[in-house]
């Protein structure tokens, strides 16, 4: 897949928030157009979602923000100053995000377990998460 662009990986932080630069640069490519069908399907759910929920904003919110920005730091600023949540709900989303796979839960167990698979991923038993997948699937690990 040549036109892959990667967004960064989930791990990177901006303003605290875990996730919230890959958001930033999935919004970046949505905005040119060049956002890859992988990422288009489920752009602003998933993680973005949960982000999104976490933060207590809605996705025509932080899609017009990134819209009128030009540089990370001004999306860093603006959530610093609108993102009203405390230090323990900040936390509370990065380790749900950062740790997602990792729970005793079958079904969710089993999906990463299918999404190695066909990433022919399946002997890496360093992967845990789903952070772990996508940054091993995109080449980061």
């Amino acid at each position: 897949m040549s036109d892959m662009i990667y967004p960064r990986s989930p791990r990177e932080t901006m303003a605290g928030w875990a996730y919230l630069p890959r958001f930033v640069d999935k919004i970046r490519l949505h905005l040119a157009g060049k956002l890859h069908a992988e990422y288009a399907e489920n752009f602003t759910q998933g993680f973005d979602g949960y982000w999104l929920n976490a933060a207590g904003l809605n996705a025509e919110q932080v899609i017009e923000l990134v819209r009128c920005s030009v540089t990370d730091g001004e999306v860093c600023d603006w959530i610093r100053t609108h993102v009203k949540k405390s230090d323990a709900e900040r936390e509370q989303c990065n380790s749900y995000i950062l740790n997602r796979g990792r729970e005793e839960e079958v079904e969710l167990r089993s999906r990463l377990e299918m999404r190695k698979a066909q990433a022919g991923l399946s002997h890496r038993d360093d992967i845990q998460t789903f952070v772990d997948f996508i940054d091993a699937d995109e080449k980061r690990g």
